[in-house]
Parts: structure tokens; C-alpha cells; sequence
């Protein structure tokens, strides 16, 4: 089975898929499953503005190409019902069983957790996810369709919505589908986040690929006559595939990160990849090429007699291949291609039984690591061998431990027996006397390994955390902890210890503590910064939890406020007379006059004007003025940020607008940059566009960064807003450039 190219599905196009390999029974239960989402979703939309109900269905129909059983496409269809209409859980457990309310209800549940970058929130959204998928790994397959198709209709969503959720699904569910094996949908996830994570770069790599393809494709295509020709005579039989294996771009962004490379050093984007009937072939076929071409040493790998922990099986050789080019080659049963590509869903398999009808099956020995991780609730109470062979590397950063009873407990690498101890309680923290790692005496300063025992040892009668525990934990929650005990224990003299630095702060400012440390006004700041009362506030100061420094600028925030008050009243004052001495300059202030440059002020004669530098604005722009000390009325764009700037520093802002907003034959200065690929012609290409377009190009510049971004910053000469459209159209138009916009300087 193969995941067909990305197209919009019809419900008839799933039907389809799925009688191919169902019976009538069941077809018919996922028949009912689509309806019934069709009439709760009736009324709802997506961003896009399609119907609700597409979204059901390309999510089973994802579910559909990987041959999944009835349950979990029937799953697919309503995965959405419970959270997002009318439907409840108990709707569907009475229509469809427990079995598909259950799968349905998993997914709701991981639908609610809400990721977010920040450290301390994801050990919790992290095990959450572990524990959902410990119930039925189907709610987890369910979760990868339906983020799949998400990450695929991205573009409607705004961009900082685009790289939150792509970080989230780089982070949590690419790595959750490469565990389960189900690469199909792991490539493609990694694909999709790095396009809007990284847009430069992954059109970069897209370009680079595209370029170079006809010379990619020509090489294959001969090593594939080669590999043909040298294991001729191997009687492999009519069912052998052999062909070029396309690289992802993720992978190739990651080599060229991972291991400083440029794109054309990476060699095995030349790669072929052998599929035969059986592991005897599959040795064969091996020992054909390895006489045909010399091996690379250190470059193979045997993953049939060594399988990867989610179950991948496959020969990985690269030997030097035609025109003396290293070539990859990939030998696999067609068996195993199909774990290679979908896992888990390629064990549950669905299989029509002699006596009981259809039976979703899923091998247990086949299974990854994770999977094991996931059961382990249940087999926690078995051998040490088991909790030794447990090594989770679902996320990298994390190390998992696990508590005498079983219990797995989540913590960031470098973590020690204390920050396990304050994560399970802040008691258990406070009176740990030591620690037991795998059944030996550790030091407090021991580093947890995945799959380590942890046995905290406690005492009653202890006196509490020492003071250099600090320096020994390593995350945030037992330092906070071990700090709030003691915060709490030193309360009386932290509180003392607080109010003399402040006052000692006032007196290094030549004020008098006693004018502004009252009880009202202690109060007042205890409640602006968030403390219960004055001792609170203190007692901060005097742990170090606050600078003193701003905690005496809040005493003084009225002292300040009124100096600063005092001097924008004079300036006001001053530019208010300034103001009056030009209007009694004018002859008649009912009179609307032309300025500099074609503007014109209301209320105003005679009255200088000049067009910014800043912004550039032409005929056509929406335009507003403000008069400056000395130099008439400053015209400006009304989306720049310096008339914002003088709004606020209470400058005098007035109405202008163009005399002819189509303009005349004046030429007025507008600055542009252009960003794209710094492929060979870009900047010929650039202005031969602006030529075509007018006479006037006053000024060009250009920079190209690391990833071969390049900038381009050009001065035009234009008549009006309409003309320096034009140009810009027409720049959008040349091939590999992303963005054109106008710029504030």
C-alpha cells in the first residue's frame, strides 16, 4: 500500500479505498460514521471557508491509504463530533460501540491539551500524549491523520499561528509517527513544518532539487540499468521493484545543518532502493552489487538481522557508483517496505477471519519501544530486565526514570534525584535524606539516565533542604521550591533586611524614607506589584527576589510623574505660541493653500511644507502633517511610525492632502526592497523589470545572507501611488523573488 498524491478526497473516493479491502458489513458501519459527522458538522466551516466536513473526511481517507480497520476510520470520521458539536460521547458509544467512543474520546482528550514552547509546560503535555496513546495506539494513529491534514491546510491561518503549530507538530508528532514507524507520514509532517518554520531555506533546497533534477534523474536512471544487469542472473522473479527513492527536504535541510554541508555534498540524494520477495534474495541482491561496485567503508548497515527499535528492517549499503559517484542502495522484502513506510498501522492489519468475521491484529513483538513504554503501567511490576531495556528517545531533551512502583516520571536531561523528588512533591523534596539509583547509594548531584530506578529516600525528622541544594538541582520548579522554603523560614529577617535597603535607596537619591515609605503608600506598591501586603513586598526585597531599584522607583512614580508633567505643560506652551505667531502670519485663515510639493494644508496660507524622508510619501498615499519648530508643516504617510511618535510627544498635527492626487509631471522619490534567491541574473533581472517601468532609478543596493537571501533596495522615481503599483506587480512576477514591499527609514 502506497499513500496516493495529495488531492482533496470525496466521500466516494474513501468508500472506494476502503471496499477494497473491507467487507460489506463494515463499509457500511463507516458509511454511517461519515453520515452522522455530515449531519453535526452541517452548519460549520473551516478558516478556508470549505465546508466542515471535508476535514472528516480527508482524515479517514488517510486512514483509508493505510489500511486501517473499520473502527479507527469510522474513528476518523467523527474524530471532531465530541469537542466541536452538539454531539456527546454517549451518542456515539450507543450508535457505533464502545470501542469507536473510545478511540473517538482519546483523540478529544489530546485535542484539549495546549502546547506551548515554554519548558515547564512540556513534561505535562508530553506525558498526557504518552498516556492516551497507552490505551489504544489507534487514538495516536487518529491524531496523525488529523494533524496531517491540518498541516496541509495551514495557509489559511494566520503566520504566528503557522510556526506555533508547525513547532508543535516538529516537536511532538513527527518525532510520535517516526516512533511508531509510520515514515509516510513522519516525512511529510517534517516537509510541511519546515516550510513555514524556515520558508527560506526550504524553498532554497526545493529550488536547489528542481535544478538539478534532469542530471539527478539521468544518474539514477543508470544505476538502475546497472543494478538490473548485475543481479540478472539471480532469478529474482516478475515481483522485484527497483527505483531512484526520493530524499525529503527535511532530511536534507537537517544534513546541511547537522553536519555543515553544503547541498552538493550531500551524496546520498542519489538513492536507489530495491524491493524482493525474500530475506535470501535480499542477501543476494546485496552480494550482486557489492561485486559490481566497491563499497564504501563504514557505510553499511543491516537492519534485517538488527531491526531499529519501531520495527525497521532493511539493507543500507553506498558504494561508489557510476561516474565514480557515491550511490546509496536500499535492499528490503516487500514486507518490510510496508513497516518501513506505515509501522504500526502496517501490523494492524485488517484480515477477514473463517470464523468471526474481521479482526484487527496487531504483533506485539514487532512493536517499538515506545510501545513497550506505553504498556508499561500494566508491566511495571515485572523484571529489572525489562525497566533496563527501556530506553525512550521520543524526545530528545527528556530523560525518563522510573519510581520503585513503576511509575515513570518525566524530567529534562541533566536532572537529578532532587529535581525527582520536588517533582513528585514538594514534601517528598523537602525531607529527601538521599537517593537509591538502581539499587545503589547515589550523591545528590547524580545525573538520571533513561531507564533508571529511583528510589528517593526520606525522613520525617529532617531539618529540611540545605542551602546548596540550589546548585545541585537543575530545573526551575525544585529551585523555586528550595528558594520558597527558605524564604519562608527567614521570613522575619528578610522583612527588616528589605525596608533598609529602600530607604538606604531614597537616601542615595537625597529623599527623605519617612516622606514616602507611609503605610498607604507601601500598600499601594505591595498591591501594584502583585504582593499581599508590606511584610510580602519587603520580605522579596530582602530574599533577592525583587531589585530594590524597582521597587523604589514605584515609591517615587508620583515625584517622577509630576516633574515630567510640569515639563511637557512648558513645552506644549511654547509650541502652542509658535503656532499662533504662524496662523497671525497668514491673510486670511479661511484660505486653503498650496505647500511644497503639490500638498495642501486646511486652515493655513503661506505655510511651509516638505515631504519626509522617513517615508516617501507620492501622490495618491493617504498623507497628514504636523508642524515642527522652525520648519513648516512635515508631511508624512499616515501609516509611519514617526507621525505615531509625534502624536504621542504632543506635537500639532494638521489636515493636508495632495492638490492632484494623480499628480503632474513631477517625479517623486519612492524607496522599495525586493528579497529572493540569489540565483545568477536576480539583480539583472530586478532592473531591466524597473527600466521597463520608468527612467528614474536613482539608487541600488543589495545583500546576500548566509542562506543566499538576497536583498535588494532600490530609489524610483514615480508620478503618483498608481505607477510605483506597477512596478511593483511587475517585480513580484520574476521568478524565485518572495517579497516586494515599500520601506521606512
Amino acid at each position: 500500500m502506497r499513500m496516493s498524491k495529495v488531492k482533496e478526497l470525496t466521500h466516494e473516493d474513501v468508500k472506494k479505498m476502503i471496499s477494497s479491502y473491507m467487507n460489506e458489513e463494515h463499509v457500511a458501519l463507516c458509511e454511517r460514521a461519515y453520515h452522522f459527522a455530515e449531519v453535526a458538522h452541517h452548519d460549520q466551516v473551516r478558516k478556508s471557508g470549505e465546508p466542515y466536513i471535508i476535514h472528516p473526511i480527508q482524515v479517514a481517507g488517510i486512514l483509508a491509504e493505510l489500511r486501517m480497520d473499520p473502527e479507527t476510520v469510522c474513528a476518523g470520521y467523527m474524530h471532531d463530533i465530541v469537542e466541536d458539536t452538539g454531539a456527546t460521547l454517549d451518542d456515539i458509544k450507543e450508535i457505533f460501540g464502545p470501542t469507536i467512543a473510545m478511540i473517538v474520546d482519546g483523540d478529544t482528550k489530546i485535542s484539549k491539551i495546549h502546547y506551548k514552547s515554554n519548558k515547564e509546560q512540556m513534561a505535562e503535555t508530553h506525558r498526557k500524549l504518552l498516556l492516551a496513546m497507552s490505551k489504544d495506539i489507534r487514538v495516536m494513529i487518529v491524531k496523525l491523520a488529523d494533524r496531517l491534514h491540518n498541516m496541509r491546510t495551514l495557509n489559511h491561518l494566520r503566520p504566528d499561528k503557522q510556526r506555533r503549530i508547525s513547532n508543535e507538530t516538529l516537536e511532538i508528532y513527527a518525532p510520535i509517527a517516526d516512533r511508531l514507524g509510520i515514515s509516510t507520514i513522519k516525512w511529510e509532517l517534517e516537509d510541511l513544518s519546515l516550510r513555514y518554520l524556515n520558508p527560506q531555506q526550504y524553498y532554497r533546497i526545493v529550488h536547489l532539487m528542481h535544478s538539478r533534477r534532469d542530471q539527478r534523474v539521468a544518474y539514477i536512471d543508470e544505476a538502475i540499468k546497472e543494478v538490473k544487469k548485475a543481479t540478472a542472473d539471480l532469478n529474482l522473479g516478475s515481483n522485484v521493484e527497483i527505483y531512484g527513492r526520493p530524499k525529503h527536504i527535511y532530511s536534507v535541510y537537517r544534513k546541511m545543518v547537522t553536519q555543515h554541508k553544503q547541498f552538493s555534498e550531500i551524496y546520498d540524494l542519489l538513492a536507489v532502493r530495491v524491493v524482493v520477495d525474500s530475506i535470501r534474495d535480499c542477501y543476494a541482491v546485496l552480494g550482486a552489487i557489492h561485486t559490481t561496485w566497491t563499497p564504501m567503508p563504514g557505510r553499511f548497515k543491516d537492519y534485517i538481522a538488527m531491526p531499529k527499535a519501531n520495527g525497521y528492517q532493511s539493507l543500507h549499503t553506498t558504494v561508489i557508483g557510476p561516474e565514480g559517484r557515491p550511490l546509496e542502495i536500499q535492499i528490503r522484502t516487500h514486507h518490510m517496505h510496508e513497516v518501513a513506510e506505515f509501522g504500526v498501522a502496517a501490523h494492524w492489519a485488517y484480515k477477514e477471519g473463517k470464523t468471526d468475521g474481521v479482526q484487527a491484529t496487531l504483533d506485539s513483538r514487532k512493536l517499538n519501544v515506545v510501545k513497550e513504554i506505553l504498556e508499561m503501567r500494566s508491566e511495571s511490576h515485572g523484571t529489572d530486565e525489562f525497566m533496563q531495556g527501556v530506553q525512550s528517545d521520543v524526545f530528545t531533551d527528556k530523560v525518563y526514570a522510573f519510581t520503585p512502583k513503576g511509575d515513570v516520571i518525566e524530567m529534562p536531561k541533566g536532572a537529578g534525584p532532587l529535581d525527582m523528588a520536588y517533582q513528585i512533591h514538594t514534601e517528598v523534596g523537602n525531607h529527601t535524606t538521599g537517593a537509591k539509583v538502581n539499587g545503589r547509594i547515589v550523591p545528590l548531584d547524580y545525573e538520571i539516565k533513561n531507564g533508571d530506578i529511583v528510589d528517593i529516600l526520606t525522613s520525617t525528622s529532617s531539618a529540611g533542604p540545605s542551602r546548596d541544594w540550589v546548585d545541585l538541582v537543575s530545573t526551575r520548579r525544585a529551585r523555586n521550591k528550595i528558594r520558597q522554603f527558605f524564604r519562608a523560614h527567614d521570613r522575619e529577617k528578610n522583612i527588616v533586611e528589605g525596608q533598609r535597603i529602600i530607604e538606604e535607596q531614597l537616601r542615595n537619591d537625597g529623599l527623605e524614607p519617612s516622606e514616602f515609605i507611609t503605610a498607604d503608600q507601601t500598600l499601594k506598591v505591595a498591591n501594584e506589584m502583585h504582593f499581599k501586603d508590606a511584610d510580602d513586598l519587603f520580605a522579596a526585597v530582602g530574599f533577592g527576589d525583587v531589585p530594590p531599584v524597582g521597587v523604589k522607583n514605584r515609591f517615587t512614580a508620583d515625584l517622577r510623574q509630576k516633574a515630567k508633567d510640569d515639563k511637557q505643560r512648558e513645552e506644549e506652551r511654547a509650541l502652542l505660541e509658535e503656532h499662533k505667531t504662524l496662523e497671525s502670519s497668514a491673510s486670511d485663515k479661511k484660505k486653503i493653500a498650496k505647500g511644497n510639493g503639490g500638498v495642501v494644508v486646511e486652515g493655513v496660507d503661506n505655510l511651509l511644507t516638505r515631504l519626509s524622508h522617513c517615508c516617501s510619501p507620492i501622490p495618491g498615499d493617504e498623507i497628514v502633517g504636523y508642524i515642527t519648530k522652525g520648519r513648516g508643516v512635515s508631511v508624512h504617510r499616515v501609516d509611519c511610525p514617526n507621525i505615531k511618535s509625534a502624536e504621542q510627544s504632543g506635537q500639532r498635527i494638521v489636515q493636508v492632502y495632495w492638490s492632484n492626487p494623480e499628480g503632474d509631471k513631477t517625479n517623486y522619490n519612492a524607496d522599495i526592497e525586493v528579497q529572493g534567491y540569489n540565483r545568477n541574473g536576480m539583480l539583472n533581472d530586478v532592473l531591466h523589470s524597473i527600466n521597463n517601468n520608468t527612467r528614474f532609478l536613482t539608487s541600488v543596493n543589495g545583500k546576500v545572507d548566509n542562506n543566499r537571501l538576497a536583498t535588494i533596495s532600490a530609489s524610483v522615481g514615480v508620478r503618483n501611488l498608481a505607477q510605483l503599483r506597477i512596478i511593483m506587480d511587475a517585480l513580484k512576477n520574476i521568478p524565485d523573488v518572495y517579497v516586494v514591499k515599500r520601506v521606512i527609514h
